[in-house]
């Protein structure tokens, strides 16, 4: 059996949750916007940051109509829409966690999906505020649980044609989600040598992401990103971020995408 790296998985999940949408018939008496691509991300290699790697990754900012599809937020639909106010459900890729290099001993996490519900407040394109809960599925047995994100986002005009974005979040996990990524279970402690570790629930990280879109040609445009997260609660005070990992960590992503109008 042939197994695919994990970026290679996420950007397979991304493309099927591209087709669902195009396929969709909630969308096809709208016409397509926003953005699509492709780039490279230097990232952490799990959410304890224990160590980096860099990474292919597509673009995906697009919406037909009420149906929407980004990279980080997966697709969802608007069922809900008047007066600014969005909500309805999503589904969402949730990547695992191979346990090679320092994380040897511990168990891998396999790659789960998730789905949920969002609301959203956004009257103009300028800013939105937004929280949303979810439950995963799919993963190995004892894997997963709940996680949840609240946070908001403001995109402005920088001249020139530059446009940038600024989003705060606060992300949340129930102790079965925690101890998935974070926790430390007696044998893997004495396979690891990572001290045993118990996660509980509550809010695991806040992330502070800064994007600038630059135009390099007609409906093309080079989109940066960095981002800054700092884990709080049971994910900060996990053995495994203490003894392999970070408590601030960041990323860096760059692609090239074709804009939509």
């Amino acid at each position: 059996m042939t197994v695919l790296p994990s970026s290679f998985k996420r950007n397979l999940c991304i493309v099927g949750l591209l087709c669902a949408a195009y396929f969709s018939p909630f969308c096809h008496a709208d016409s397509l916007t926003g953005d699509v691509g492709a780039g490279v991300a230097y990232q952490p290699h799990d959410p304890t940051g224990s160590r980096y790697e860099t990474r292919p990754i597509p673009y995906l900012d697009l919406s037909w109509g009420r149906v929407n599809l980004s990279s980080d937020e997966g697709l969802s639909w608007d069922a809900i829409k008047a007066n600014g106010w969005s909500a309805g459900p999503f589904v969402n890729y949730v990547e695992g966690r191979t346990a090679n290099g320092s994380l040897h001993g511990l168990q891998d996490v396999s790659d789960m999906g998730e789905a949920g519900g969002f609301i959203e407040y956004s009257p103009s394109d300028a800013w939105r505020v937004f929280t949303e809960v979810g439950r995963t599925f799919g993963g190995s047995r004892g894997q997963g649980g709940v996680l949840g994100r609240i946070g908001g986002e403001l995109d402005y005009p920088l001249g020139h044609g530059i446009f940038g974005g600024t989003t705060l979040a606060a992300h949340y996990a129930d102790a079965e989600y925690a101890q998935t990524f974070y926790g430390v279970s007696p044998s893997e402690s004495q396979a690891s040598g990572i001290r045993a570790y118990n996660a509980g629930g509550g809010f695991q990280n806040l992330s502070l992401t800064q994007s600038i879109a630059f135009p390099i040609a007609p409906s093309w445009s080079l989109i940066t990103s960095a981002s800054w997260i700092h884990l709080v609660g049971s994910a900060a005070d996990s053995s495994i971020v203490r003894q392999q990992g970070r408590v601030n960590q960041g990323e860096a992503d760059v692609a090239v995408a074709y804009h939509f109008k």
